[in-house]
């Protein structure tokens, strides 16, 4: 039996052993993605085709992981098309350098361009890795404004008591948001023994959240406030924070405060740890659309999902990054000129732009990961590339 047959029975067998269900979930052009579909959930170190298969997936593959729905509304906001942008640019060779899934730019509330690859389309859902931070920040100001978080400067103990005695124990929420709690953690995405390739395997104790589990045992390695530290882990424990704050699943609070009012046309998925808790550091599956639609939604103002003047703080620089001005707010990454964005390790993106009314959204599989420089240069080339071409527009206009 040569070695692609041996490896398609493989995944066969497992999604049969984890439900029917679950197969018969996968539209046709996924199927044809099977034979290169993981059987392991050591998601950092799949091989690229792996991640081409598992990434338009891994919601409704069982065997991988669990997932809990965001349920949408019943009345879509609208993407009306608008006239083409114009780039300066080679776009197929863009699209082909990020390995692109997926690029929607909106303007002014209407598409000016919508790419699709790697057999992806409109109506599949991508798993967005760390795009998801940017979105539980936004649940812990909807916390704050529904009265269930009291303030960003409270201690994380107050909601996690079990964190007491930690190196947590004189950590704010907000410099969880800010990644400055100064606990330990590695995020080497290369290292098998790093905290982030570690942490979703721990074997917690019983009736104990994993991450809770893992993070309590940490050390301190700077005083609180202090240093930036880029720890997935601890956006985990805000979502852990949030939900024990809220009383509700991160999946139904995020449904009611943003997927609903934002006017989300499909459901979107949440994948769930070990211990059933939303990852919130990582992996909501969302449709291309719908997360230009949250970028939409935060342009807006987010309605009146969170407190005056919260959203000004979270995405503006709180933390300073590098002398391009370069900044980290409230778990979304800021520019000078007043743009900020999200971002996912393998090229998920959302970038907005409320100077120019933009929103870029974008999915991709990186080869190189979040070690992909040149892919991450180009990224930041094509949104500078995107404004250029605005400015232009709207100088042109103006001189008529």
């Amino acid at each position: 039996m040569t070695r692609k047959k041996k490896i398609t029975l493989g995944v066969l067998l497992a999604v049969l052993l984890a439900g029917a269900a679950g197969w018969f979930s996968l539209d046709r052009e996924t199927r044809g993605f099977i034979a290169a579909m993981p059987t392991n959930r050591d998601i950092l170190f799949w091989k690229v085709e792996q991640r081409d298969a598992a990434f338009r997936a891994l919601d409704r593959l069982p065997v991988l992981a669990k997932a809990r729905v965001i349920p949408a509304g019943g009345t879509p906001r609208p993407l009306p098309p608008g006239p083409p942008l114009k780039l300066p640019l080679d776009l197929d060779a863009f699209l082909a350098g990020q390995r692109n899934a997926a690029l929607v730019v909106v303007h002014d509330g209407k598409v000016r361009l919508e790419r699709y690859g790697l057999d992806f389309d409109a109506g599949g859902r991508w798993t967005g890795f760390s795009v998801a931070k940017s979105i539980t920040a936004l649940l812990v100001g909807a916390a704050i404004r529904d009265g269930h978080i009291r303030s960003m400067d409270d201690p994380v103990t107050r909601y996690l008591p079990e964190m007491k005695g930690s190196a947590y124990d004189e950590v704010s929420i907000r410099q969880l948001l800010t990644m400055t709690s100064g606990v330990r953690w590695t995020e080497d995405y290369a290292d098998p023994s790093s905290d982030v390739a570690r942490f979703n395997a721990h074997q917690p104790e019983p009736g104990v959240d994993a991450l809770v589990s893992y993070l309590r045992r940490l050390p301190r390695a700077a005083p609180p406030g202090q240093r930036f530290n880029y720890s997935t882990g601890e956006t985990n424990l805000v979502g852990v924070l949030v939900t024990r704050a809220t009383g509700k699943p991160l999946s139904q609070y995020l449904s009611e405060k943003v997927w609903i009012p934002a006017g989300m046309e499909q459901q979107a998925t949440w994948i769930l740890s070990r211990t059933g808790q939303e990852i919130s550091g990582c992996c909501i599956q969302a449709a291309p659309r719908d997360l230009a639609r949250v970028g939409l939604f935060v342009l807006d103002g987010a309605g009146r999902l969170l407190p005056d003047g919260w959203l000004a703080e979270a995405t503006t620089e709180r933390v300073a990054i590098d002398a391009a001005g370069r900044g980290y707010g409230y778990q979304w990454w800021t520019y000078a000129d007043g743009s900020f964005g999200a971002r996912g390790i393998f090229g998920q993106g959302l970038f907005i732009d409320p100077k120019r009314r933009l929103v870029i959204a974008s999915n991709a599989n990186w080869g190189g990961g979040a070690r992909d420089r040149a892919a991450t240069e180009a990224r930041e080339q094509f949104y500078r590339a995107v404004q250029r071409a605005l400015d232009e527009e709207a100088a042109g206009t103006a001189r008529l």
